[in-house]
């Protein structure tokens, strides 16, 4: 298991160094010799997307079984909306399920909730996929082995700021680097500004940190700027504004300062990298507007705060943002939050056509579809991959109006890249273990033990993105226990 802070010298002074090269290297403007270099080398483009879905997803309110044995039993132990409980009933979900090509031990049938009937299509036309019961292992795991303690486990299970650290990096919170910024670590030498390398539009997220790569933020409209170089700073009028702020811009990002002090040096650098990083971004975003053909968000989506973000993703990956900033490899953060359902459930996940109300799940599927779509209309659904994540699933049992903390979750992958229209991994029973109805995945309460880690998604991602078969272990350090490879990529 990876150390949660790896604080050593060689990492200090990789870091330290990192930081300290930024006032030397080339000014973050546009190097079109960069450029040409790199596509010299290749024109090919990749990106990968990490949606996560903060509070812990209800997994089997958004994947279930279809076959009528295995529904039935689903049922069984949820009930029916409705009826006091919080299962689909079949006749529900009718339009959305679907077969897979994988043979399945339990049951050929499945369905979405029918909120997510555009994701549903997305997996009809292969180009979605599903991830069975996946989540942090690491070591091949069964019941008997979690209630003996016999297996290394994940640190604090069932903790919402724990697991979110993770499925994003392998240790609990306080881990400095996740698995997304080491392959951008891996990687960025690709790109002409690294700075771009990994890029959040849902804030700090961990996932996007590496050792050597720093995560950009930017806003769904555009780059994070400085507030006093962004306005008119302090009350000037407008006449002389611009002048002023030119002026201000020239004092803090001078580095011609004599002083010996390395941490004034060092501030201006990071200042410096800042104002002229926003400047590319945006730039980079002027070049591909907001209501571009195809990138304009439907009239049903442009208050989904998801997809506001995958927007933003949406225009930074496009060709004219990218003789901008350079960028051939890149990986991007977007979230949404709300899924802790302890309560109201149904209520949250679901859509209510009649109240003009979105539930969450609704609100997933549309914003990938528009993603998906976006990334159709600029001819890269070859190049951009999107999978989702959450902190934890939850449990099969109902606590009456809600479901409680899990382990094991079903998430989707999608794009063109993806070998869609198929479960990888195994879908598990939707029964409780109980002495003559076994459930070797139960650890209790139908709170599922994975049989999928986040290691093998990492590594297979990594894989199609570039990173070699030697360097797997450093974006994915339990790999050597697990198939280092799904297959759900072509």
């Amino acid at each position: 298991m990876r150390q949660p802070t790896r604080q050593t010298r060689r990492e200090f002074l990789k870091r330290l160094g990192a930081l300290s090269s930024l006032g030397t290297a080339a000014p973050f403007a546009l190097n079109l010799a960069g450029i040409g270099a790199a596509s010299a080398q290749a024109n090919d483009y990749k990106a990968i997307v990490c949606l996560f879905m903060f509070g812990g997803n209800d997994h089997f309110n958004m994947v279930m079984p279809y076959d009528t044995t295995p529904h039935a039993e689903y049922i069984a132990v949820r009930g029916t909306q409705g009826a006091g409980g919080i299962g689909y009933a079949r006749a529900s979900l009718a339009a959305t399920s679907f077969g897979t090509l994988t043979a399945q031990s339990y049951g050929s049938q499945f369905a979405l909730c029918p909120s997510m009937s555009a994701l549903s299509t997305l997996y009809a036309q292969g180009n979605a996929a599903v991830l069975a019961n996946i989540g942090p292992l690491i070591t091949p795991t069964n019941r008997t082995q979690y209630r003996n303690n016999s297996v290394p486990m994940p640190p604090k299970l069932f903790s919402h700021n724990d697991q979110q650290s993770v499925w994003q990096a392998y240790a609990s919170e306080g881990v400095r680097t996740g698995w997304g910024g080491r392959m951008g670590d891996l990687l960025a030498s690709q790109n002409t500004n690294t700075i771009f390398t990994a890029i959040s539009a849902a804030g700090n997220a961990v996932f996007l940190a590496g050792d050597s790569i720093f995560q950009y933020q930017i806003s769904n409209t555009g780059a994070t700027a400085i507030n006093a170089l962004a306005t008119r700073p302090f009350g000037i009028p407008s006449a002389t504004g611009s002048a002023s702020m030119d002026a201000l811009r020239n004092i803090i990002t001078d580095a011609s300062s004599t002083s010996t002090l390395n941490l004034e040096r060092d501030h201006v650098d990071v200042v410096k990298r800042s104002v002229n990083a926003a400047g590319l971004v945006t730039s980079a975003l002027a070049a591909k507007p907001a209501n571009s053909t195809g990138i304009a968000l439907p009239t049903g989506s442009t208050g989904n705060r998801v997809a506001q973000q995958l927007q933003a993703v949406a225009r930074l990956i496009s060709p004219e943002a990218r003789a901008f900033t350079g960028a051939r490899r890149q990986v991007f953060f977007v979230s949404i939050g709300g899924f802790d359902t302890h309560d109201n459930e149904t209520l949250a996940l679901q859509d209510d056509a009649a109240a003009g109300r979105q539930g969450l799940h609704g609100q997933v599927s549309r914003a990938i579809e528009y993603f998906y779509n976006a990334t159709v209309a600029m001819g890269m659904q070859n190049n951009v991959t999107l999978f989702t994540a959450s902190d934890f699933g939850r449990t099969l049992t109902s606590n009456g109006d809600g479901t409680d903390h899990g382990w094991g979750a079903h998430h989707f992958v999608v794009g063109g890249a993806v070998r869609g229209g198929d479960i990888y991994g195994t879908m598990p029973l939707t029964r409780l273990h109980t002495p003559t109805t076994a459930n070797d995945q139960d650890s209790g309460s139908g709170r599922l033990i994975p049989t999928t880690s986040v290691d093998q998604l990492a590594a297979t991602l990594a894989t199609w993105f570039g990173v070699s078969g030697g360097d797997l272990t450093d974006v994915a350090p339990n790999i050597g226990n697990f198939n280092a490879n799904l297959g759900f990529m072509i």
